[in-house]
């Protein structure tokens, strides 16, 4: 139902001349949030794994695809320049020629918490937004017809 819908949305885009007709139905972007609210390293290079490769598929098929990592809850750590395990391999990832199809969000009421209980500033690794909340973001993308997954 969702694919019949997206392309009634893109043939009407393209009958009011905001897209060529000839490409309407077959520019396929993929969007997808993938959620992490775990402290564990193991889980979140499984989340990175699956980032890359989804990324590697959709490109080498030749379609777009724009990723969003939401951290919240223990997954923050994640994001944290100060104890992230894998701050290295965001760093490569955005780094990649993926730099403008993945992004990371931050959840900012982990970050408070955090900072109240640790009595400092937690810094955000720069590769990060901080977000309002992260269980918000996520409803927000899956609003907007991104694919969800869960850790």
């Amino acid at each position: 139902m969702r694919e019949i819908s997206r392309r009634l949305a893109l043939f009407a885009a393209a009958a009011a001349g905001l897209l060529p007709a000839a490409h309407a139905a077959d520019k396929m972007e993929h969007r997808v949030a993938f959620q992490i609210d775990e402290g564990d390293p193991k889980v979140m290079n499984q989340v990175l794994n699956n980032v890359t490769k989804l990324l590697e598929y959709y490109h080498d098929k030749g379609e777009q695809a724009q990723v969003e990592v939401v951290a919240y809850g223990p997954g923050l750590n994640m994001l944290r320049e100060d104890k992230s395990p894998v701050k290295d391999r965001i760093a490569r990832l955005k780094g990649n020629s993926f730099q403008s199809s993945v992004a990371f969000s931050a959840c900012g009421n982990t970050r408070k918490g955090m900072e109240t209980k640790e009595g400092h500033e937690i810094p955000i690794v720069p590769q990060a937004t901080v977000v309002p909340a992260g269980v918000v973001r996520l409803t927000e993308l899956q609003e907007l017809g991104w694919a969800y997954i869960g850790p």
